[in-house]
C-alpha cells in the first residue's frame, strides 16, 4: 500500500500550522464592524483621553494602575452604575439599584477594580480581558433597571447601546484570541475561554424566563457558536493556503492534495496535543476543529470532481478518499483515539466514489492493455532484427515476462491501493487482459518461427522465449492465487508456445535420426545394438545445442527425445517387413528390443529425462513377441493397454505380424482383448497415436 508519509516528503517551504493555528505571514485583521459601532455609540468619550494602545494581550503596569487609581476617584459599584442614572432622581417610594429587589443576579468574583464605562471601553481596547466581567455586572445592572421601573425608554435603550458596544468590543477580542490560541499567554487564554463560558451560562439563565419588555432581546449572545465560526475560517484559511511550488513536476491537484492532507494532520495533532488540554470540555475542540477541517476538505473534493480530471489527478482524488484520509490521517497514531466516536463520514458522496472508481478501472485496464501490447511489439521486432537475446546465469533470457507482469502488478496496486474492494474488481478484468495478452503472443511467436528460420540468433530467440514461459508462469503464481485448472487454462498459449519452439529446435535432429532408424528395417534388424549406438551417438552430439535453455527446460527437452526415440522405433518395428516364423528368431529379436530399451532408457535418463512412463513401451513388445503361449501374450496386452490406452488393434495386428507362427484364430483371439472393458486407466500421453500403421 502507499503511504501517506511518501506523499508529504518534498513539501519546501510549508511551515507548520499547528503551532499557531494561523496562516504564516497573512495581513493583519481588519477592524470589525462591530469595533466601528463601540467606536460610534461611545463618541463623548475623545479618543484624545483615552491611553495609547498597548499590545494585544499586555496589561498596564501594577504600579501605573495604582497612580491612575489615585487621580480618579473609587466610587463603588453604585457609583460606576450612575451612568445609567445620571440627571434621574429617585422618586419616592421607587426602588433604587442598592435595593436587595432589584440586585443583579450574582456574579463572578472582581477580579480588579471597578472601571467607568470609559475607563472599560479603554481597557477592552486595551485587550484586558480580566474587565469581561464588568461587562457582565451593567448589562445585570441595565436589567435590574428595566425591571424595577422609573427609567424612560429612551433612557434604557442609550443604556443598551452602551451595554451592546462593551460586547461588540469583548466580543473582538475574545474570538482574537481563539482564532490564533497558541500565539496567546496561557492567562489569556484562559481569560479568553472563561468569556465565552460564561456568556453561554448567561444564555442558558436567559433562556430560563422573558427579558424586560423595555430592552431589546440580546440572549442568545451563542459566542460558542461564533467561536465554532471562527474555527471554520481558520480551517479554510490553512487549507485555502496556496502550497509551495515542489520541483518534482507534481501537478496542481496533487500539490494541493498535498498540502490540504498534510496541514489538516499536523493542525489536528496540535490541537489534540496542546489545546485540548486548555480547553473547557463543552467546547469539544477537537471534535469542533476536525468537523471544520472536514468539512472544507470535503467542499474542495466535491468541487474539483464537478471538473473534467486527467487519470492521474482522478486516481489521486480516489486515493486521498478511499485510503490516505481516512486511514493515515483520521486514523493516524496521534489521532485516531482522539477522534474515535466522530463521525466525519466520506469526502466524496458514495454515488461520486463509484463514478470515479468505475473511470478509474476503465482507464487502468486501457493503458495495461496498450502498454502490454507495445512491450510485445518492441521484442518481437528485436526478434525479426535478428538481434541476439540476453545471457542470465549461462540461459538465454528476456525481458518480456518481467516487463508484461510489472505493468500488471503495478495497476493491481494502484487498484489495491484505493480499497481491497477496487483491487478485487480490477484483478478480473487484468487476468482477460492478460490471457488476450498471451494470445498474443504465441501468434506472434508462430509467425516469427515461420518467417525467420535463416536468422543467425533464430535458435537462441526460440530458447529465450521458451525460458519466458518460465518466468511467466512462477509470476502469475505468485501474484494470484488460482485454482490448478484456471491456471492451466490461462497459461494454455505458453504451453502451445513452448511445444512449438520444441518441435523446432529439435526438427534438424530428428532429420538427421530419420535415415539412421531407416538402418533398422533396411539391414532387417541384423545388428541393431551398432544402429542404436550411432543414434544414440548423434543425439548426444548435439544436446549441447540447447545448454543455454533453463534446467527445466532442457529436461523437458530430453523428454521429447526420448520420446521421439521410442515413437521411431517402434515405427519401425510395425513396417511388417520382418516375420519372424521360429521361436528361435522371435526370442532373439526380443533380446535386441530389450537390450536396446535399457540403452535408450539409461541415456535419456542420464540427460535429465524423467519420462518413466516410457520405460515399459519397448520391453512389453519384447514380450510379446517372445511369448508363444497365446494366453501369456494376451495378458501382456491386457496390461499394456491399462498403461498406453491409444495402444490400438493396427498396432497390435503389426506387433503380432512379426510372430510369423502364429495361427490367424490366436491373432483374433488375442486382438479380442483390446475390446473388453479394463475398467479405469491411468492418465494417459501420447504414444501410440502418435505412430501411423497401415
Amino acid at each position: 500500500m502507499l503511504k501517506m508519509v511518501t506523499f508529504f516528503q518534498g513539501l519546501p517551504g510549508q511551515q507548520s500550522v499547528l503551532g499557531t493555528l494561523n496562516v504564516p505571514g497573512s495581513p493583519p485583521k481588519p477592524r470589525s464592524t462591530s469595533e466601528a459601532e463601540s467606536e460610534a455609540s461611545m463618541s463623548e468619550v475623545s479618543s484624545e483621553d483615552l491611553v495609547p494602545p498597548q499590545e494585544a494581550g499586555t496589561v498596564p503596569d501594577r504600579e501605573e494602575e495604582e497612580a491612575e487609581k489615585k487621580k480618579k476617584k473609587s466610587k463603588g459599584l453604585a457609583n460606576m452604575f450612575s451612568v445609567f442614572t445620571k440627571g434621574k432622581k429617585k422618586k419616592r417610594g421607587q426602588p433604587g439599584l442598592s435595593d436587595p429587589e432589584v440586585q443583579p443576579q450574582p456574579q463572578p468574583k472582581p477580579a480588579g477594580p471597578l472601571l467607568t464605562v470609559e475607563e472599560l471601553k479603554e481597557a477592552l481596547e486595551r485587550g484586558r480581558l480580566e474587565t469581561a466581567w464588568q461587562v457582565l455586572a451593567l448589562e445585570q445592572a441595565l436589567e435590574a433597571a428595566a425591571e424595577a421601573g422609573g427609567t424612560s425608554g429612551e433612557e434604557l435603550v442609550w443604556r443598551q447601546s452602551k451595554v451592546e458596544a462593551l460586547y461588540a468590543l469583548l466580543l473582538d477580542q475574545v474570538l482574537g484570541v481563539l482564532r490564533r490560541p497558541l500565539e496567546a499567554a496561557p492567562e489569556r487564554l484562559r481569560q479568553a475561554l472563561a468569556a465565552v463560558s460564561q456568556q453561554e451560562r448567561e444564555d442558558r439563565r436567559a433562556a430560563g424566563g422573558p427579558a424586560a419588555a423595555a430592552l431589546e432581546a440580546t440572549r442568545p449572545r451563542r459566542w460558542l457558536q461564533l467561536w465554532r465560526g471562527v474555527v471554520a475560517e481558520v480551517a479554510a484559511e490553512r487549507l485555502d493556503a496556496q502550497p509551495a511550488l515542489a520541483a518534482d513536476g507534481r501537478s496542481e491537484a496533487e500539490s494541493r492534495f498535498l498540502h490540504m492532507g498534510r496541514t489538516m494532520k499536523e493542525d489536528l495533532e496540535a490541537v489534540a496535543e496542546r489545546l485540548k488540554p486548555l480547553f473547557p470540555e463543552e467546547f469539544a475542540v477537537v471534535h469542533t476543529y476536525a468537523q471544520s477541517y472536514h468539512r472544507h476538505f470535503a467542499e474542495h473534493l466535491c468541487a474539483m470532481a464537478q471538473f473534467e480530471l486527467c487519470e492521474r489527478d482522478a486516481y489521486l482524488l480516489l486515493l486521498w478518499v478511499q485510503n490516505l484520509y481516512p486511514n493515515d490521517i483520521l486514523n493516524s497514531p496521534k489521532l485516531a483515539q482522539e477522534l474515535q466516536g466522530i463521525e466525519l463520514g466520506s469526502l466524496l458522496p458514495p454515488k461520486q466514489i463509484r463514478l470515479l472508481e468505475a473511470m478509474f478501472l476503465s482507464n487502468e485496464v486501457t493503458n495495461v492493455k496498450l502498454l502490454m501490447a507495445r512491450a510485445l511489439e518492441l521484442e518481437s521486432q528485436r526478434w525479426a532484427q535478428d538481434v541476439a537475446p540476453q545471457s542470465l546465469d549461462g540461459h538465454c533470457h528476456s525481458e518480456l515476462a518481467i516487463d508484461i507482469i510489472q505493468i500488471i502488478s503495478l495497476s493491481q496496486d494502484k487498484a489495491e491501493n484505493i480499497t481491497p474492494e477496487v483491487g478485487v474488481q480490477i484483478k478480473q478484468l487484468l487476468l482477460v487482459e492478460l490471457a488476450a495478452l498471451l494470445r498474443s503472443y504465441q501468434r506472434a511467436f508462430d509467425e516469427f518461427l515461420e518467417k525467420n528460420k535463416l536468422l543467425k540468433n533464430y535458435s537462441v530467440n526460440i530458447m529465450a522465449n521458451i525460458n519466458n514461459c518460465q518466468s511467466f508462469r512462477t509470476s502469475v503464481e505468485q501474484k494470484w492465487q488460482m485454482p490448478p485448472d484456471s491456471l492451466n487454462h490461462l497459461l494454455e498459449p505458453l504451453k502451445e508456445l513452448k511445444a512449438h519452439g520444441f518441435d523446432t529446435l529439435l526438427q534438424s535432429l530428428f532429420l538427421d535420426l530419420k535415415p539412421l532408424f531407416k538402418k533398422l528395417t533396411q539391414t532387417r534388424w541384423a545388428n541393431p545394438d551398432e544402429t542404436l549406438e550411432e543414434i544414440l551417438a548423434t543425439v548426444d552430439s548435439r544436446l549441447p545445442e540447447f545448454s543455454e535453455l533453463q534446467d527445466c527446460f532442457r529436461k523437458e527437452l530430453v523428454e521429447a527425445v526420448h520420446l521421439h526415440l521410442v515413437k521411431e522405433y517402434i515405427i519401425r518395428l510395425s513396417k511388417r517387413r520382418l516375420v519372424l516364423k521360429t521361436t528361435e528368431q522371435q526370442q532373439q529379436l526380443a533380446r535386441h528390443i530389450l537390450a536396446n530399451a535399457e540403452a535408450i532408457q539409461h541415456f535419456c535418463t542420464d540427460n535429465g529425462s524423467t519420462a518413466a512412463w516410457l520405460q515399459p513401451a519397448l520391453p512389453t513388445i519384447a514380450e510379446i513377441i517372445r511369448l508363444q503361449d497365446t494366453s501369456a501374450i494376451k495378458i501382456e496386452v491386457a496390461t499394456y493397454i491399462t498403461r498406453y490406452p491409444d495402444f490400438s488393434k493396427g498396432h497390435l495386428n503389426a506387433i503380432l505380424a512379426i510372430k510369423g507362427n502364429l495361427q490367424s484364430s490366436d491373432v483374433k483371439s488375442i486382438r479380442n482383448i483390446l475390446d473388453i472393458n479394463t475398467g479405469a486407466q491411468e492418465p494417459s500421453r501420447p504414444l501410440f497415436s502418435l505412430i501411423k500403421v497401415g
